[in-house]
């Protein structure tokens, strides 16, 4: 799933290649899609792109007329600049085209999705607040004003595991599976460590892992064409996706933990006092 650093990275892409371009149409292929029908999509037709913004996951491209192209690529959704796109309408079919962005000067973008579960979603709205998931977002962890107190403030009502406060859209924007992995190896903490039992210390050098960790991510994918943002990602990461790989740190075997429909990983001897994590899954076939 795209997270914080390549939709940054997206971000400025589209910024750079459609600030000042028109819309000629918006093409949906997938049913599941288009999540609005107010304004149609026909309302952006002949519309100036004046800028592109983020909201945490959420890409926003802004239009002179006040319409906001909101997209969330989910798990398995992406975007491929086309800088001539291919001539007549594209049909609904088995394959991963979900919608088509036409600009008048024949360049545009298509939105993709792998798979079976369709969760790519597009809206067309007069303001970004309109979509429920922008409207619940927590704040952005790479804001100037979000400082160690505002991080620890969010954390003072908490009572669960690290790892799945960091991945909540409401309570920190931007931050999924992948990067959540690596923050906390940064942090040399336990995924499983419990919100309420982090010490002052402990909070601090959180904090300081998140921006660390994200700022080092934005960087590295900077100029970055989009069609290669995925690879870069893979590339940077020390211990998301690398089970049984070396820890870069410490040298010990990266270890994993299966869920229903996602794992972590992380490294015993940085974050867990050398002692492995339960697997849950494994735990619960084996009663």
């Amino acid at each position: 799933m795209p997270e914080l650093p390549e939709v940054e990275a997206l971000r400025g892409f589209l910024d750079d290649h459609l600030t000042g371009k028109e819309f000629a149409r918006l093409l949906p292929v997938a049913i599941s899609v288009l999540k609005t029908y107010d304004p149609p999509l026909t309302a952006i037709e002949g519309e100036e792109v004046t800028a592109v913004h983020r909201h945490g996951k959420f890409l926003d491209i802004g239009t002179a007329g006040g319409l906001h192209l909101v997209f969330h690529l989910a798990r398995a959704g992406w975007l491929q600049w086309k800088d001539v796109l291919p001539s007549g309408v594209p049909r609904p079919g088995k394959g991963p085209l979900a919608l088509r962005a036409a600009l008048t000067g024949g360049d545009g973008f298509d939105l993709t999705e792998a798979g079976t579960q369709k969760r790519l979603a597009v809206h067309l709205v007069r303001d970004p607040a309109e979509v429920p998931g922008v409207a619940r977002l927590g704040p952005d962890p790479l804001a100037e004003d979000f400082g160690r107190d505002a991080f620890a403030a969010l954390l003072a009502g908490e009572r669960r595991q690290i790892k799945g406060a960091l991945r909540d859209q409401s309570l920190i924007a931007g931050i999924g599976n992948a990067y959540s992995d690596e923050i906390l190896h940064v942090a040399r903490m336990s995924p499983y460590k419990l919100t309420s039992k982090l010490t002052d210390d402990e909070i601090t050098g959180l904090y300081e892992a998140v921006r660390e960790t994200l700022t080092d991510a934005v960087r590295r994918s900077q100029g970055v064409a989009a069609g290669r943002l995925k690879s870069e990602k893979k590339s940077g990461l020390r211990v998301h996706g690398r089970t049984g790989e070396p820890c870069p740190v410490c040298g010990d075997t990266i270890r994993e933990v299966s869920f229903h429909d996602s794992s972590l990983q992380y490294c015993p001897t940085c974050q867990t006092g050398g002692k492995p994590l339960a697997d849950r899954r494994l735990s619960r076939l084996l009663k």
